[in-house]
């Protein structure tokens, strides 16, 4: 008889599989079905099983399943920082939250907004710079001084370079 994980992953059970072992702290069956469905449309099948087999047998254990599925709640709500940004921001309530979701049969989690707002550029100044003593101007090419350029801007309708702006991106 096949386990709940091969059953939904659709993968031939054996006495020695690798996914029963690592069931085995979800108490439902459905709940198995959920998780392993989950776990597996985000590693992908092949790198879940590549997982599970790179830990040699006697290791296995519901823990590492476990740490997967926590990773893959935690990346899914929190698409940066995974499960640890979570936990550093003392929202792993969170993830917990998610874990149960998926258990119950939860279809998609979506990130949180406020999360991804905290990791866009805000409130930089743009930084005007001097003339450039050290560089010399680029050399126009032909593809610059073409009519038909679809682009809408050339050279001599830019800014002068003393009054260039250097944009935010690592700041």
């Amino acid at each position: 008889m096949s386990c709940n994980g091969c059953r939904v992953l659709r993968k031939g059970c054996s006495e020695e599989c690798m996914l029963r072992d690592c069931l085995q702290w979800i108490e439902n069956p459905e709940g198995q079905a959920h998780a392993t469905l989950f776990v597996a449309k985000f590693f992908g099948r092949a790198a879940l099983m590549s997982f599970l087999s790179s830990v040699p047998p006697n290791q296995r254990s519901a823990a590492l399943f476990q740490s997967l599925l926590y990773e893959a709640v935690g990346r899914t709500i929190h698409p940066v920082n995974g499960a640890v940004g979570l936990l550093w921001t003392g929202n792993w309530h969170l993830c917990q939250m998610g874990v149960e979701k998926v258990l119950r049969g939860a279809a998609s989690l979506t990130p949180l907004p406020h999360f991804l707002e905290q990791h866009q550029v805000t409130g930089v100044e743009t930084l005007t710079l001097g003339p450039a003593t050290c560089h010399q101007p680029r050399v126009r090419t032909a593809s610059e001084e073409s009519d038909t350029s679809t682009l809408g801007s050339r050279a001599e309708n830019s800014a002068p370079q003393s009054q260039r702006k250097l944009l935010p991106l690592f700041f």
